[in-house]
């Protein structure tokens, strides 16, 4: 089985379609609290014009040909008016053609932290975007996001395949939305279910940035060391590559969803994290020393065998188990002596999964085991035996590679 390289672009996060509201219906206007979405337009850059003070104010949409477009939201729910105001705003909401709208429409209907990313490139044509470009972006967020989904599983320099499968599976409820231009991305992160994510990478960023200005002061390493605790990885400093590399500058920023108020230790508002090319150096050097200094990990695994290969009929063999318990990786390859190959052969044969001791290497992303001893057959009951049996028949097509031996 081939893996994907950590820098290679992983499976596209869903986006954030219009149809993401049920027929394009605006909110329930009982459900909207007006100072949210008085909040939420001023993120996303609509004007304030006027309106009585204390009452309601008037909302124009953000950048030119806007027209006669206004919104009156009310301030709060304290005169008679105020409902029908805020459903009224949210019909023209809905019905407008601004992006913007439609970002604060997701936000209402889904609360979320919503993560910024800003790259400096020079625009093409009318304003538009090469491809290369907008791609690049929303590889460089995908990478972050994924960073920040694995810091919230545990702290480590180089995560390599641990707890991958269920980060990347963690992402599928964030919604993306770009601006016109491919220069912005936001990603929309659920509070209810994902903002340790969106908290995990707001400290890793400003971690990052302490340390490259560190390193650039005195030369020293010791603050990339210590950022590991707030999130900081080879992942991320990849991530961050991806994103500087190629533009004048990028910048990254953390807003919190005004319905759910600020997460305990973060700042508010969050000022945006900048990196610059200059940067890029020093975020090389740390990932690399992040990917070469994690230490193999001691070990327990129970497995399935998936797969066996060796040379000849006698001797040492390669297998490869699809891990049950003990690590946080779908699978591991060992290189076994002719004794515990013949053990591994037979657990598989009779639907046994094994139960392995050794190092798990951080060389190849931690899915090798090095080391290996006390190879052994586990029991288990009837219900999963079977299914194991189940899956063996499904997958004969390596019983010669196993039974080579015997």
């Amino acid at each position: 089985m081939t893996h994907r390289p950590t820098h290679e672009p992983l499976r596209p996060v869903r986006p954030h379609p219009v149809e993401a509201l049920p027929e394009n219906q605006p909110p329930d206007p009982g459900q909207v609290d007006p100072a949210v979405l008085s909040a939420l337009l001023h993120r996303h850059g609509w004007q304030r014009r006027g309106g009585p003070a204390g009452r309601y104010g008037r909302w124009t949409p953000p950048g030119p040909g806007s027209g006669g477009t206004s919104l009156l939201v009310p301030e709060s729910r304290a005169f008679p008016d105020s409902d029908d105001l805020l459903g009224e705003a949210l019909v023209a909401l809905s019905r407008s053609g601004s992006p913007s709208a439609r970002d604060v429409l997701i936000a209402l209907a889904v609360p979320s932290d919503e993560i910024h990313w800003w790259r400096d490139v020079p625009a093409g044509p009318a304003g538009a975007a090469p491809w290369p470009v907008e791609d690049q972006l929303r590889t460089a967020a995908r990478q972050m996001l994924l960073a920040g989904a694995l810091a919230t599983r545990g702290r480590a320099g180089y995560h390599g395949a641990r707890h991958r499968r269920p980060a990347a599976a963690s992402l599928e409820s964030v919604l993306v939305g770009a601006a016109p231009g491919g220069h912005r991305l936001t990603a929309f992160v659920p509070v209810e279910t994902e903002r340790p994510l969106a908290v995990r990478l707001h400290q890793a960023l400003y971690s990052v940035r302490e340390a490259v200005d560190y390193r650039r002061a005195t030369g020293g390493m010791e603050a990339f060391d210590a950022a590991v605790q707030a999130g900081v990885s080879h992942e991320l400093t990849e991530a961050l590559v991806a994103l500087v590399r190629g533009t004048e500058g990028a910048r990254i920023a953390v807003e919190w969803a005004p319905a759910a108020g600020v997460p305990e230790g973060c700042a508010a508002p969050a000022e945006a994290v900048e990196f610059s090319p200059g940067d890029l150096p020093f975020l090389r050097e740390a990932g690399a020393r992040y990917l070469r200094e994690e230490p193999s990990v001691p070990v327990r695994i129970t497995g399935t065998v998936v797969r066996m290969r060796r040379s000849g009929p006698r001797g040492a063999g390669a297998v490869r188990l699809r891990v049950l318990a003990g690590a946080e990786v779908p699978h591991v390859r060992m290189t076994l002596d002719e004794e515990s190959y013949r053990t591994a052969g037979h657990a598989h044969l009779v639907g046994l999964p094994v139960l392995v001791h050794g190092r798990l290497e951080s060389r190849g992303g931690f899915r090798r085991l090095t080391d290996v001893s006390e190879v052994a057959p586990v029991q288990v009951d009837e219900a999963e035996r079977d299914r194991l049996m189940k899956s063996l028949q499904e997958n004969l097509d390596f019983f010669e590679e196993a039974c080579s031996g015997d």
